[in-house]
């Protein structure tokens, strides 16, 4: 299995065509494409379409890229280079040639603990975990009996009447989050909306009005509805669907003196992960969430953390801001909180629970229904029964041991960092979608974070073998 290969050529002007360029070329290499980029200018004109054309002729690259904006192109003669005009991209036009290729050619077909299966048989050790979802794996004992008997009783019945799994569910959450109210939805991405919303009307009932501020996180991820969009520090997810939410303003994650840089009177709350995901895996600083904590007490400012995806176990806690003893006053969970069905949760404080949102605020007609709010209970009890919490913080170490060995031994393993079971490994040399693509030959799943980052999320019951397993194909894939 051959990574695909991409040529960009781009012109320096605009200085704007650099920005965009890169931010393309760091999407491509995360989903596995080898990417060379090469800078042109006017005065190369046609000699460099006659080399464009070689490149493609002559060698084992599947695509050439040129990118450049309409007038430039027009001066240039691009139109009547030998690669063709399908090949020549406008600056405006850069993020529509951005999927050329389908990545990752496997069709799974069933799984059984650690491990996925593929439609011919193939057998994978899964350290990707549906992207920190399956943290009990597959078939886990109880799990499915007790989606079973659910089907068996009630599956929907929206939300204007109570049923007894959402009851239970919901008591579970607001014992492991130390909280006071929960409001179950289809998505993390829909629990960042409820998490906003909530905010946004305690400010409105304390102030009278609604003109209220966001400050959020460079680099961040928090969804891709607007809403979360809106707060996610990452241009090239924000930049297709713009104009978003307005009032949001950003700051450097782990630096508190930009944050404060931010604050205004207009400000209602403060949004974080507490171990960015998406961003290239870094935990916060404990001094960070601690200087978060006091600024929003002073000024009475929600803080916000988006536990999604850090957050059911995954740092060795139920929820990764324990273990640094700052408490948010609303939290956002998803992904593993129903190992596998769809479902999130935003969690408020008592305080906030009591002073932002009523009865019609928000609604959904799908979230919390009987189904899902059984695995989300039967997730709870598992959880409780076989100490997966103790696990997690028994097992990090040698996790951490191993993973840093790789940092020593080789040179393509540049840094490890994380936390618990959500690590990362820094890349350098070769693009980190080329090591996801030979993990997947060598039957490892494994996946990217940020341009750089291979993040390892697997299923919270892995054991030391899984681990010993998964380094030795990790080494034959970094070979």
């Amino acid at each position: 299995m051959n990574n695909p290969k991409v040529f960009i050529s781009y012109s320096w002007h605009p200085e704007e065509n650099k920005i965009r360029v890169e931010q393309l070329a760091r999407r491509l290499m995360s989903d596995g494409v080898d990417v060379t980029l090469d800078v042109w200018s006017l005065k190369d004109g046609q000699d460099k379409y006659v080399f464009m054309e070689k490149m493609v002729t002559d060698s084992d690259i599947n695509k050439v890229l040129i990118i450049c904006n309409r007038d430039y192109a027009e001066k240039a003669d691009c139109r009547k280079g030998g690669v063709g005009t399908e090949s020549t991209i406008m600056s405006d036009e850069i993020y529509s040639k951005a999927d050329q290729t389908k990545f990752l050619p496997v069709v799974f077909e069933k799984g059984q603990g650690c491990y996925l299966y593929d439609s011919e048989g193939k057998e994978y050790l899964d350290f990707a975990a549906g992207i920190a979802v399956n943290s009990l794996g597959y078939h886990y004992p109880g799990y499915d009996e007790a989606l079973k008997d659910q089907i068996d009783k009630l599956m929907h019945i929206s939300n204007l009447y109570y049923n007894e799994p959402i009851i239970e569910a919901g008591a579970k959450l607001v014992k492991a989050s130390k909280m006071s109210k929960a409001f179950f939805t289809n998505s993390g991405t829909e629990a960042i909306e409820g998490a906003l919303k909530a905010a946004k009307k305690y400010a409105y009932v304390r102030d009278g009005h609604a003109d209220h501020e966001i400050i959020a996180m460079n680099h961040s991820f928090h969804g891709r509805s607007i809403g979360a969009l809106s707060v996610t520090g990452t241009a090239h997810y924000r930049e297709p669907f713009e104009p978003l939410m307005g009032g949001v303003k950003f700051a450097d994650f782990n630096d508190l003196e930009s944050v404060k840089a931010q604050i205004t009177d207009k400000t209602c709350a403060i949004i974080t992960e507490v171990v960015q995901g998406e961003g290239g895996i870094y935990p916060a600083k404990k001094e960070f969430l601690e200087g978060l904590r006091q600024i929003c007490d002073e000024k009475d400012i929600m803080l916000i953390f988006d536990e999604i995806q850090c957050g059911m176990g995954r740092t060795g806690h139920y929820f990764a801001w324990q273990a640094y003893g700052v408490q948010p006053d609303i939290m956002t969970c998803a992904k593993a909180l129903g190992c596998g069905v769809p479902v999130g949760a935003f969690v408020l404080s008592k305080k906030v629970a009591q002073a932002s949102l009523k009865p019609g605020d928000h609604g959904t007609t799908y979230g919390g229904n009987p189904f899902v709010c059984a695995a989300v209970s039967k997730v709870f009890d598992i959880f409780e029964q076989d100490k997966i919490l103790d696990h997690v913080q028994e097992l990090t170490p040698y996790l951490e041991e191993k993973l840093n060995a790789l940092v020593d031994k080789y040179p393509v393993v540049a840094a490890r960092r994380g936390k618990g079971f959500m690590q990362g490994l820094v890349i350098e040399g070769t693009s980190v979608g080329s090591v996801v693509t030979k993990a997947l030959e060598n039957g490892l799943l494994v996946i990217s974070a940020g341009s750089d980052v291979l993040r390892l999320v697997p299923p919270l019951i892995i054991t030391k073998e899984h681990i010993d397993e998964m380094i030795e194909k990790l080494e034959k894939s970094l070979a």
